[in-house]
């Protein structure tokens, strides 16, 4: 018999009480070395894709992720709609299709998608075929958080791409790692 586990409750009070400053937190995580990711989404509200450093496991049975997006971005609205999306991890020969993903690069909406060379897995969402690894997901939630959904994904597919060395963010800028 499986143990259950109560759900996670917040203390009475919630997160009322001081929080730390913007400033001063995107100043800590700016020291933290993350993944860069490009996350694609293709469907009936069309592609769109953005570069993400908040993705992480959930499970590895069943294999699922997450991925935190921008609320107000139209790359949330079509990630929602479409019910689909991969991830996709950026080697360092990939930094520019990172910037453009960013939207530095002056291309914007399905331009972006002329950076780099694009097939598909099971969802149809847009895989990089340069990308270290690319996790092809369907849609199981995503819940407002602040300003960001936490987006939960059952992977559905994985693709292994070459073994190279992949591109970080770490103290504002790409890295080697």
């Amino acid at each position: 018999m499986l143990n259950r586990v109560p759900p996670l409750v917040p203390p009475p009070g919630g997160a009322d009480g001081p929080v730390v400053d913007a400033l001063r937190f995107r100043d800590g995580m700016s020291r933290v070395a993350a993944s860069v990711h490009v996350v694609t989404t293709d469907g009936p509200a069309g592609r769109a894709g953005f570069t993400a450093t908040a993705v992480a496991p959930v499970t590895d049975s069943p294999a699922s992720l997450l991925v935190c997006i921008d609320a107000a971005g139209r790359s949330a609205r079509a990630l929602a709609a479409n019910g689909v999306f991969c991830v996709n991890t950026l080697a360092v020969s990939d930094r520019a299709l990172a910037e453009a993903f960013a939207g530095h690069s002056g291309l914007s909406g399905e331009a972006r998608f002329s950076a780099g060379r694009w097939g598909s897995l099971a969802t149809g969402a847009p895989a990089l075929e340069t990308s270290l690894v690319a996790f092809d997901c369907r849609l199981v939630e995503a819940r407002l958080v602040a300003t960001h959904y936490v987006v939960i994904g059952a992977v559905v597919g994985v693709r292994l791409g070459p073994a190279t060395t992949a591109l970080a963010y770490r103290e504002r800028g790409y890295h080697g790692l």
